[in-house]
This record gives C-alpha cells, structure tokens and sequence, in this order.
C-alpha cells in the first residue's frame, strides 16, 4: 500500500519533471544551439540513470553484443527526438510546444500498426482523428502568418514526436524480448546517445550557457539530472508499481504543466485556442489508450 501511494506521488512528480523540460530547452536554445543542448541533457541525464545501474547491478558484458539496437534506440529514443523537440521549442512558444508533445500517443499507434502484426486500426481512429484536429487547432492554419512564424516548429515536433513513436515500436520488436533490466537498457541508450553527440556537435559557442546562472542551472539539473536522468528512474518505478497502463498516462500531464508554466510563470501568449488543441489531443490519445 505504501509503494502504491509513494507511486502516485512520484507519478504527479514525473509529470510536473517532464512538463517543465520545455521552458529549460526554450531558455537553453537562446543561449547555445540546439545540438549543445541536446549533448548537455544527454551528459548530465547519463550519470544518474548509469550509477542506479550500477547499484542495480544491471550492466552485464554479455549485453554487448545487442549494441546494434541501443544504437538504433539512442537515435530513435534520445539524440534525433531530443533535436527536433530542442529546434521546436527555440521557434515556439514553450507551452505550445508541450501541448503539441502530447500527440506522442498518437503517432505510435499509427506506426504500431503499419509496423506490428498485433495492432490493427479499429474505433480507436476516431482517437488518431480528434487527436490530429487538435493539433490543427494548435498550428492555427486559419492565421495569415502561420508560413512565417508557426509551420517550422510544428514540423520539428510532429516530426519529433514520430521520431519517438518509433522508438517505442522498435523497442517491443527487437529490445524487449531481449529481457534486460531496464535501468541497464536505459544506460545503454543514453550512453550510445553521448557517444555519437561527442562526434557530431560542434562545441563553438557552448560555453555561453554558463552566462546565464538560472539557463545554465536549468539545463544542468532541470534538463539533464531531473528530466533526463531522474525522470527515466521515475518512469520505471511507475510501471513496477502502477503498471504500464498507468505509466503510459504520465504523457496526459507534461503538456498540461507545460501550458501552466508558460502562461502563468513566463507570460507567453497562450489562447483558448491552444488550450482546446491541447484538450483534443488528451481526448485522441485517451481514445487511443482505452481497452477493447
């Protein structure tokens, strides 16, 4: 009872974590570009997922030789998901952004699908459909200036949130039947992720995030240690303790908190249109979610 309870707290926990992460990319990508913030959340994301590995004892040699696929996953996972959602965040608002991430879901059912035997399109359309409508309403075609300031960015998280969908498809198909630890597959991702960020990034320029103590910080230990690193430990203490069902509904909070933040606590523009997309993609993905 009382693993349950100290889970549902955690649960409220991993989702303020997550919502928060697009105001430190937002802060951080005015400072540097979006790849330095990427190779910052990766590093500092790494080091706590690695040392409760490692008191898990979990990191075995013999897991080596699946290397293939943690490459495959810190792409799909972690490097190219984590750019897109850095590069959306730098050209959107930052509560319109965690809106938009709320479509995730969505797009990995569609791929689910197309890629898996066991999936199969059925009512749960009508969830794809509402959820695609909501994010309509967040693109605001119906505004003159969408070519201009709006459509890059949402390309970059629709893109992004494909990108991540994919991920969880090749994950059932070739990582899970593996049957390794999760803290283990964790640090493999990240791991690999670093590895190929440290021979892709170009480093002029990354030293001015430190110009800025509150960007700085919020990138070192909002981003990385809590919304990287942490917030992976979080994620699997919910699915041992309330099940993947409930884990898979921590996606309903970030972009909630998300919105909060931006229009409370930063004072971006967020109207009533952005709130009804938000509320649309909730309702696609909770149709998407519902058991037969």
């Amino acid at each position: 009872m009382e693993n349950k309870k100290n889970a549902i707290i955690i649960f409220l926990l991993l989702g303020i974590i997550w919502g928060s992460n697009f105001i430190y990319m937002k802060w951080a990508s005015e400072l540097i570009t979006p790849l330095q913030v990427v190779f910052l959340r990766v590093l500092f994301g790494f080091i706590p997922v690695l040392v409760y590995a490692y008191y898990k004892k979990a990191i075995k040699i013999e897991h080596l030789k699946y290397s293939f696929h943690f490459f495959v996953m810190s792409l799909l996972g972690t490097t190219v998901y984590y750019y897109f959602f850095v590069k959306a965040t730098s050209l959107l608002l930052s509560g319109v952004t965690g809106a938009l991430s709320g479509s995730i879901p969505l797009f990995a059912f569609i791929l689910a699908v197309v890629f898996l035997k066991d999936e199969k399109f059925d009512k749960r359309i009508v969830g794809i459909l509402v959820g695609i409508l909501g994010v309509i309403l967040i693109a605001k075609p119906f505004e003159a200036n969408i070519f201009e300031s709006n459509l890059e960015g949402i390309m970059d998280i629709i893109l992004g949130s494909l990108i991540v969908g994919s991920s969880f498809v090749y994950a059932k198909k070739f990582v899970m039947p593996l049957k390794i630890h999760f803290s283990a597959l964790t640090t493999y991702q990240l791991g690999f992720a670093l590895l190929t960020l440290l021979v892709v990034t170009k480093w002029e320029g990354i030293s001015n995030i430190t110009t800025s103590t509150h960007v700085f910080l919020g990138t070192v230990v909002g981003l990385g240690l809590l919304g990287t690193g942490l917030a992976f430990v979080l994620y699997y203490y919910i699915i041992e303790h309330l099940g993947a069902v409930t884990a898979a509904s921590t996606t309903y909070l970030p972009p909630v908190v998300a919105l909060i933040i931006g229009y409370f606590f930063i004072g971006e523009d967020i109207d009533l249109i952005d709130c009804l997309g938000t509320v649309l993609i909730f309702i696609g993905v909770f149709i998407v979610n519902k058991r037969k």
